[in-house]
């Protein structure tokens, strides 16, 4: 992939940081248009009930306000949440009957400032007679369950089984363990809140957006304003993150839009925090029980799983993932026989989407807590149950049993990695000293070892390109669109590899329906290997094509053009040079081209396609504190080894893995979105929603293997989403194993004092 001198495997500083340090880069809300307007929408206070009346009040004579819109005054269709799910479920942009939870849409005011359509919005009353509310996906399945959208007859909006025909796969195990587990919802929070600058142009629109996938929404969101493809221009600005809550269309996009072109006049609408915490996107919800059989010498037998997941109100893209648990349900191990049941059900609450891992981080939850259990069952060390398990190497590519298409894989070169950096032996010595000596704070040890897929679902294939620019800079293009990860400086490392153009005079395009023609975002820990991959092949098509010119203008073979300073040369001649700028000006000049070259930019574009998914893995060791007096947990340490295939720039891989577990610890031992009785969310804010500042968490301790993807020219594979799916079940494993002694088998995340607390005096 390199040539000899590369800079790709080593640390490169980002070419991004410079503006983001200074603050110079502007997002949605920095952006100020003439005569702009500003949105707010009144929402529902009530998770499920009838409408009989809508009063907008005074609203629309108050100051400032320029239009008050409800019912059909926009007449924007109502939205698909995802393309497999029916029309029934589709949301309205108002609630004209009836709402379906705490934060749904009834009216929004436009007003010259956000103050005064903020006052206005507070003016604006719906009677709701209230409906029983569902807040948990068992409770949606009851018998008499209230039905979120009746005529349907059911709350059941997605289901995916595997394996009912082959009876109980835990047959024949010499001992079976069961488990109840549960991977709480959480509020993606991003440090930027969702926001859509709507500016009406001579012929159309242009929407600035807060966003990971401009061309998906760009698809949807034209003809739901009334408008052609090449009318709607969809852009993103410098974007404060995403975690998957950003990857998902809006309805509050839509109504500004369409109020920008009713109106006339540029709109803005962006969320509050609570908004965010309340309105948008939420992830995770399951409820999994699993059976896992095992014999006497630790070899899986079979596993038998069931889920429960909740959609939310309006079932979006969340609804569809316990397949991705499904087809990653076996994790990094043999499992002869498996058998999977999932069911997502409507709930009164905010619409479950796609949050950091989407669907993996729960399937790994589900076999690395089993696991840890049979362990414990039979006696066995839980890092060697693993590696009785672990699929071998000389056994990929292979496709498992539930149906993923695994790529590459050495796991126990990982978890060995993981083992010796942790000081595996000398933690547990530690832990049976503090156990002997009866300790108030006891040490857990937690281990988990993950696969992931990644660019999954047919994500596999992206647009790129590479141009070389008349002053002799570059230009790459890109459909995917960042927000944080580095790409600017990724894929400008890919094209000075090829090109010999030094990074600082390379600009990346994305983020830009008007100038990148199709893309599929970034989501899914895809970026680099579909979008780097394209700009590398692109770089190298220009390569080809100006050896052409070159070895033309050179008098020479394409053969013997090799790049140098500033330019191509021919080998071992640097004198006999020409310049990227001439290089530029004679690709354009049909004098100057040999036969067979047509005149043009020095461009290349292609949409690659990896064929399919990469699957990264790793191993991660969790090493806890747990005050059994008090139930506090304490991070000691954590130790990472993920393999993502070959590395581009170490420093961005380990920026992702630092991130990655962050958060992965905030799911184990802080964050879950909570609601009364009556659907009303009682973390709307970040006072009441626990988020882990720096002083919680530990230094983590992360390294690489490097195992290459066959399926595109990097070796590469995705590292986005790796660190909270290794991390979480070994931070849960660690404070299980802290207190196990105790007679404590299992405490659900978050692992809060107080749950820790109650779990130890009921062992007791």
């Amino acid at each position: 992939m390199a040539r000899a001198g590369s800079i790709l495997g080593n640390e490169v500083l980002r070419l991004e940081d410079p503006t983001l340090l200074t603050g110079d880069g502007k997002y949605v809300d920095d952006l100020v248009e003439a005569d702009m307007l500003y949105v707010a929408l009144a929402r529902s206070p009530i998770a499920h009930g009838a409408i009989t009346s809508i009063d907008l009040g005074g609203a629309g004579s108050m100051p400032g306000v320029v239009a008050v819109y409800s019912g059909d005054d926009l007449g924007i269709p109502a939205m698909q949440g995802f393309p497999m799910l029916p029309p029934d479920y589709n949301r309205p942009i108002f609630a004209t009957e009836r709402v379906r939870f705490v934060g749904d849409v009834i009216a929004a005011v436009v007003a010259e400032t956000q103050a005064q359509a903020n006052d206005a919005a507070r003016e604006i009353y719906a009677d709701i007679e209230p409906l029983p509310v569902i807040l948990t996906a068992a409770a949606g399945l009851a018998p008499d369950a209230a039905l979120l959208f009746p005529e349907t007859g059911s709350n059941v909006c997605f289901a995916t089984e595997f394996g009912k025909e082959g009876g109980d796969p835990c047959e024949g195990a010499d001992t079976v363990v069961e488990l109840t587990m549960v991977s709480q919802r959480l509020a993606g929070v991003p440090m930027e809140n969702n926001g859509v600058v709507a500016i009406p142009t001579d012929d159309g629109l242009t929407m600035w957006v807060s966003h990971q996938a401009p061309h998906t929404i760009h698809g949807g969101y034209a003809p739901m304003l009334g408008l052609d493809a090449a009318q709607l221009r969809i852009a993103c600005p410098w974007v404060g993150g995403g975690f998957g809550p950003k990857a998902a269309a809006y309805i509050e996009h839509l109504i500004a839009g369409k109020a920008a072109l009713t109106l006339g006049r540029p709109v803005k609408w962006v969320e509050s925090r609570s908004e965010d915490m309340v309105s948008l996107v939420h992830g995770r919800d399951y409820v999994m029980h699993a059976r896992l059989g095992v014999n006497n010498a630790g070899g899986i037998v079979g596993l038998d799983v069931d889920v429960l997941a909740s959609a939310g109100a309006y079932p979006a893209i969340g609804a569809i993932l316990p397949l991705l648990t499904q087809m990653m349900s076996v994790g990094v191990y043999e499992v002869p026989k498996v058998r999977f049941d999932a069911k997502t059900v409507l709930t009164n609450n905010t619409t479950v989407g796609a949050y950091r891992g989407a669907g993996r981080p729960e399937a790994t939850q589900l076999i690395e807590r089993i696991l840890d259990v049979a362990a414990d069952k039979i006696g066995m060390d839980p890092a060697e149950i693993r590696r009785v398990n672990f699929m071998q190497p000389d056994s990929f590519p292979r496709t498992t049993i539930t149906g993923a298409n695994y790529d590459s894989g050495e796991y126990e070169n990982a978890l060995d990695a993981a083992l010796e950096a942790a000081g595996y032996a000398d933690l547990r010595a530690e832990q049976a000293a503090r156990r002997a000596s009866g300790d108030v704070k006891q040490i857990g040890i937690g281990v988990s070892a993950y696969v992931e897929v990644t660019a999954p679902v047919g994500l596999h294939v992206e647009w790129g390109a590479c141009e070389v620019n008349p002053d002799g800079s570059a230009t790459v293009f890109a459909g995917t669109s960042v927000h944080g990860q580095g790409h600017r400086t990724a894929f400008a490392m890919l094209a000075s590899d090829v090109l010999g153009i030094p990074m600082d005079q390379i600009t990346l395009v994305n983020s830009d329906t008007s100038r990148v023609p199709r893309g599929s975002g970034t989501l899914g820990s895809r970026s680099l290997q579909t979008a780097g991959s394209a700009i590398h092949v692109a770089s190298e098509g220009v390569l080809d094509r100006a050896k052409q010119i070159a070895a033309h203008l050179l008098e020479a073979s394409p053969d013997d053009i090799v790049v140098g300073n500033g330019g191509l040369q021919v080998a071992g001649v640097p004198a006999n040079a020409v310049t990227w700028v001439e290089l530029a000006a004679a690709s354009q000049d049909p004098a100057k081209l040999p036969d067979g070259v047509e005149p043009g930019a020095l461009r290349h574009e292609l949409d690659f396609d990896g064929t399919d998914s990469t699957f990264p893995f790793g191993a991660h060791v969790s090493v806890v504190e747990v005050d059994i007096e008090t139930g506090a947990v304490t991070m000691l340490r954590h130790v990472a080894v993920d393999d993502c295939g070959r590395i581009l720039n170490p420093m961005l891989v380990r920026g992702q893995q630092h991130g990655g577990i962050a958060q992965g610890a905030a799911q184990a031992l802080f964050e879950q979105v909570m609601y009364d009785a009556q659907g009303n969310p009682t973390t709307s804010n970040l006072a009441d929603y626990a988020i882990p500042s720096a002083a919680e968490l530990c230094s983590f301790e992360t390294s690489n293997t490097q195992t290459d993807s066959p399926r595109n020219p990097l070796g590469a594979k995705g590292i986005g989403e790796s660190g909270t799916i290794g991390s979480t079940p070994a931070i849960q494993n660690a404070v299980v194993d802290a207190v196990s002694h105790l007679g404590v088998t299992h405490i659900d995340m978050p692992c809060t004092p107080e749950r820790v607390w109650t779990a130890i005096n009921n062992a007791r």
